[in-house]
């Protein structure tokens, strides 16, 4: 840190600056207080030159959106994004973001101080990171963002802050007509041969990190500067440094071919079973390291914010004087500061040579700071940035030049770099010495961490050596080229899409960006097949067979089912409508159907919906209404009958609840005595429907519920001679929930009249717990944070499983001989019905404690699906075998709204259809 600048801000929306935290090529980071709650928190600032560049500005702000949608774990969400003006103003407008503060090292600082990270430290780095890479992987994209700069050490495990090219950028240059030139670090085999970046690349520089924060320095720095390229194509790493247990595993990360790297999911199923927060509690972090989070945590909260100038005058005065001074004194040179940048008139990457320039020796340092200080909401990464995106076709296309060496006239020269103002200690703690200068100014690369590759390896970036371009990267003169005709079939990436672009560096056009995804969700609009899949890697999701998007200008979606395997059914506030199951693209949409209910068949030719006021059962192929059964005339004797959820179907019968409101006239009064006052009762009923014959097949009297009064039910099991059936807690009234005295009970209706045939308690499974039954007579519940089985008529328990700590299960799944777990802790299992056996326990992988993922099977039983509001995870429901993951960040557009709808998950045939909000994507399952 140092204190801040003459020239910096001082105030960015509601944040206050206190110190400058870290310079780089793209932004500068400060530590600033939130004004509102006293917080502290991290800023990142572009660059104004930068700003005023409308590409890098969108793509800024889409960074954020993306860090800000794949908040959780080990990624922290901005906490502001600042305004984005709504009219030009006259001149560029600030661009920044803001993240909490959260005290952590730099892994390239860590190793400065603390050395090599020991192997349980190793473990947790690398499941974390790894933790992460599958859940980026799993919407089909590739984060290059990992380098030691980037990674983060906090006292409870790694944090990522790296989300696209800027947050890793090396370097960043405006160019003539709006173009913008990113240089970025850690090359892999692929980009080295011009080839696309996959998800499989971030295993390669994952490998990279972990050998270098094993070793403190990189398995590709042996041999000539020049030949680095050559060694990371053909060269075997050097590993003999690296700790046994985990020599093969990060061997396999730096495998040649791609297609033979482990997938995101297996390294970190490898590195730490329990997954990283769970190796980690109890602390992680080496004792020098623990000690330098805890100095840098009270440095930080000891800032104080700036004393505001009060004598502009006085000052502008004695400016004058040591102007006047220094004409006199004549033209001797002084230091160039470190934020000079002063702009080169030539296009063409050239500079003339210096002929005071020393050569510098193939050994010595990479020149320049290298540090590109992203902020912890967005991006932090060193001279190991990833590889540049491809372009998806929204955007400006690349060719990939021949030229791999920089321009002959290319001059190494070191840049000076002042040392800056030192900041006060924190209050109550001894001044540390000074600390040696590599560890603030070595060149190259950030806090002091080992070069990755030797300075003379590849050419300087734009800025000169002594830039923040400077460091170990290819900087190629790309050509700008004309953003092609928008491709229909571009639009179907919603998903992040991001590979290679060229070796080495990015070049983005006027008028266009390299964004994270297209900002156009698209509907399959004919009946072609699908473009030709795309080679899935292992733990990568398939190739959608369509995408569907409900259409922004209608209301998001309500309900979703499918239709006899032929439709998929939508309602919304406004209407319903009906998508082709075989090709995704919407057929009909009926306002009748508002708010209506999960359509259900009826039959083999018609589809039935529930709305608020009738029944509707509708042609498939349009959507006209066939028939229709309204309330009032249905329940005419239940005069303003309000009909609740549905509680379940089974066949051609529904079940659901309703209740009306009726007069209860008061008693005649005694003689002498005032006329109490009518009172307004409601009135609840449980009801069985047959929508085939379109008839009530009974009602039964229930209590009421919770105001308005309709309880909430859900069928738990049918058996041949009862329905059994729990209330949400939720709709229970004070007095039941009083009476229940925590536990929760189930309800067993008769099947063909509707009596009422007994209601039980199972153990101390609570009102909120969990609960599902077989037709063998079995029930399951949630019991603490266990599973267990009873009989249904006994109440007798017959088998439990432990659940993890803190956690307790969800609604469990019925299959065959199997029952599919699901816990908040994010574990998803088999168990066997009949005793209860262990058969397997997977994670989805997803860090930190939920509400349980809801669990599908395929139509053959063979894929298990378990959605949240993370991610879709797909296992192998014999074995547990995790087969691939799937995450929709929603639009990239960076005004785009925030989706929060969590996923859910319909199977038909071979087809998976996985929602979320708008979105809709048919994946191919076993």
């Amino acid at each position: 840190m140092e204190a801040l600048r003459q020239d910096d801000p001082r105030r960015f929306g509601r944040f206050t600056a206190l110190a400058r935290f870290h310079e780089g090529a793209s932004a500068v980071r400060y530590v600033a207080r939130d004004t509102a709650t006293g917080e502290v928190a991290l800023v990142t600032a572009a660059r104004p030159e930068l700003a005023a560049v409308p590409v890098f500005s969108r793509r800024f702000r889409a960074e954020a959106r993306t860090a800000e949608r794949l908040a959780g774990g080990w990624v922290s969400p901005p906490v502001d994004i600042g305004e984005e003006p709504e009219a030009p103003a006259d001149g560029p407008e600030p661009l920044w973001t803001a993240a909490a503060y959260v005290p952590a090292l730099p892994l390239a600082e860590a190793v400065a101080i603390a050395g090599p990270l020991p192997e349980r430290a190793l473990r947790i780095l690398g499941a974390g990171i790894a933790e992460i890479l599958s859940r980026v992987h799993a919407s089909g994209s590739v984060l290059q963002g990992l380098a030691p700069g980037t990674v983060l050490l906090a006292a409870d495990g790694p944090r990522l802050t790296a989300f696209g090219p800027l947050g890793a950028a090396a370097s960043a240059e405006a160019g003539p007509g709006g173009q913008l030139s990113v240089r970025l670090g850690y090359l892999t085999p692929e980009q080295i041969e011009g080839k696309e970046v996959s998800a499989a690349s971030d295993l390669f520089v994952l490998g990279l990190l972990l050998a270098y924060a094993a070793t403190g320095t990189t398995p590709f720095t042996e041999g000539p500067a020049e030949e680095a390229a050559r060694r990371i194509a053909e060269d075997e790493p050097e590993l003999d440094a690296v700790p046994d247990p985990l020599r093969e595993l990060i061997a396999s990360c730096l495998a040649k071919d791609p297609a033979e790297r482990p997938a995101a999911g297996t390294v970190a199923a490898e590195l730490a079973l329990e997954g990283a927060a769970g190796l980690a509690r109890g602390g992680w972090l080496p004792e020098r390291l623990a000690a330098a989070v805890t100095d840098q945590e009270a440095r930080v909260l000891a800032l104080e914010p700036p004393e505001e100038d009060t004598e502009p005058e006085a000052e502008s005065a004695e400016a004058a004087e040591a102007e006047a001074g220094a004409a006199e004194s004549g033209p001797e040179e002084t230091p160039e500061p470190e934020d000079a940048r002063p702009e080169d008139p030539r296009t063409d990457g050239t500079r003339p040579e210096d002929p005071r320039a020393v050569p510098e020796p193939q050994d010595a340092p990479p020149a320049g700071d290298g540090d590109i200080g992203e902020d912890r909401g967005t991006t932090r990464f060193l001279n190991t940035g990833p590889r540049p995106p491809q372009n998806d076709r929204p955007t400006t296309q690349l060719a990939l030049p021949q030229e791999l060496t920089a321009p002959p006239g290319a001059a190494l020269v070191p840049a000076a770099h002042p040392m800056p103002p030192a900041l006060p200690a924190a209050p109550g703690t001894p001044q540390q010495p000074q600390q040696p200068q590599h560890l603030h100014q070595q060149p190259s690369h950030t806090q002091g961490g080992p070069a990755p590759y030797p300075a003379a390896a590849l050419p300087a970036g734009p800025a000169g050596p002594g830039g923040p371009g400077g460091g170990p990267m290819v900087s190629l003169p790309l050509p700008p080229a004309p953003a092609p005709a928008p491709d229909p079939g571009a639009s179907r990436r919603t998903l992040l899409t991001i590979a290679a672009a060229a070796v080495g560096g990015l070049v983005v056009g006027g008028g266009s960006v390299a964004a994270l995804g297209s900002g156009d969700t698209a509907a399959a609009t004919d009946d072609k097949p699908a473009p030709k899949p795309r080679r899935t890697l292992p733990g990568q999701a398939p190739e959608p067979r369509w995408i569907y998007a409900h259409p922004a200008s209608e209301s998001s979606p309500l309900t979703t089912a499918v239709w006899q395997d032929k439709l998929l059914v939508v309602t919304s506030e406004s209407q319903a409508s009906a998508v082709d199951l075989r090709t995704g693209k919407r057929l009909w949409q009926r306002a009748d159907g508002a708010k209506g209910q999960a359509a259900l068949a009826a039959g083999d030719d018609l589809v039935f919906v529930a709305s608020p006021t009738e029944f509707l059962w509708l042609s498939p192929k349009n959507g006209k209404v066939v028939h229709r059964v309204r309330y009032t005339e249905a329940f005419a004797d239940l005069p303003g009958l309000t009909v609740g959820r549905l509680a379940g179907s089974s066949g051609p019968v529904i079940w659901f609840t309703g209740s009306h409101t009726v007069t209860v006239k008061a008693p005649k009064p005694k003689k002498g005595k005032k006329k109490e006052k009518d009172k307004e009762v409601v009135q609840a009923h449980f009801f069985a429907y047959d929508v085939v014959q379109r008839k009530e097949l009974w009602r039964t009297a229930v209590p009421a519920g919770r105001s308005p009064g309709t309880p909430v039910y859900r069928v738990v099991a049918e058996r041949s001679a009862d329905v059994l059936v729990r209330q949400d807690a939720a709709s229970l009234t004070a007095a039941e929930v009083k009476a229940a005295k925590g536990k929760g009970s189930v309800r067993s209706f008769d099947q063909k009249t509707g009596k009422l045939l007994w209601t039980k308690q199972y153990g101390a499974a609570s009102l909120e717990a969990a609960t599902t039954g077989d037709e063998d007579g079995t029930l399951y519940a949630a019991v603490g944070r266990d599973l267990q089985a009873f009989e249904t008529d006994t109440t007798k328990p017959l088998w439990r499983v432990e659940g993890s700590d803190g956690s307790w299960f969800g609604t469990p799944l019925i299959a065959g001989p199997l029952i599919h777990t699901t816990e908040r802790s994010r574990l998803v299992g088999a168990v066997e019905r009949e005793s209860g056996r262990l058969v397997w326990r997977r994670s989805t992988e997803v860090p930190g404690i939920g509400n349980a993922p809801s669990l599908t099977l395929s139509s053959s039983e063979k894929t298990l699906i378990a959605a949240d509001a993370v991610q879709v995870t797909v296992f192998s429901a014999a074995d547990g075998e995790r087969l691939w993951k799937f995450q929709d960040i929603g639009s990239a557009d960076p005004k785009g709204a925030t989706v929060n709808a969590p996923y859910r998950a319909l199977a038909f045939g071979e087809t998976v259809v996985v929602q979320r909000d708008r979105s809709f994507y048919a994946f191919p399952v076993a």
